[in-house]
């Protein structure tokens, strides 16, 4: 039976650790799905993947993909677990689109995966605990990333909270909600 899962959480949280450990109990080929873009001018950004990479096992494949992640999705298998991280930087890379645009490339994740025969394990920033960004951007790209967690929860077969060196189960301990309206 596939499964989806989301793993949840605030930054520095252990949700990309939690993941990893999730898919590698999962018994499938497990597939990395980089969504940051590589930029070697920004030398901390390469330390972070490079972070990232190292503690990836070495028979985990990796793609990299900062836009069209609904095809990974279409192109996987019963036998895959994808493990996508994360919802923030492929949100991020496509701020640009207009709003409709947008809607249309959530809803197309969105369907997806509810016809993918892959185990999907996504991880997904919390951006909307601080404080309001100051600037159109930011309020946009909070407010896009956390409908596309709240969505992406709302057909989880389980969704996972890191923060303060745990990970809660929130599909046990907590109510699901209505769908978002947008």
């Amino acid at each position: 039976m596939t499964k989806i899962i989301l793993v949840t959480g605030p930054a520095r949280s252990g949700k990309s650790e939690w993941a990893e450990t999730l898919a590698e109990t999962s018994g499938k080929q497990v597939i990395y799905v980089a969504t940051g873009r590589v930029d070697e001018t920004d030398l901390e950004w390469v330390r972070r993947l490079e972070q990232h990479r190292n503690r990836r096992p070495t028979n985990w494949k990796t793609l990299e993909v900062s836009i069209e992640l609904s095809a990974v999705v279409r192109s996987a298998s019963a036998s895959d677990c994808l493990l996508i991280d994360s919802l923030g930087t492929w949100t991020a890379n496509l701020l640009e689109q207009e709003a409709a645009v947008w809607a249309t490339t959530q809803q197309d994740l969105l369907a997806c995966l509810k016809s993918t025969s892959a185990d999907v394990i996504f991880v997904g920033e919390e951006t909307g605990w601080g404080v309001v960004p100051a600037y159109p951007a930011g309020r946009l790209f909070r407010d896009r990333l956390g409908t596309l967690v709240r969505h992406i929860g709302a057909i989880a077969d389980t969704v996972y909270l890191a923060t303060g060196g745990y990970a809660l189960n929130l599909s046990t301990l907590g109510t699901r909600l209505p769908p978002a309206k947008n």
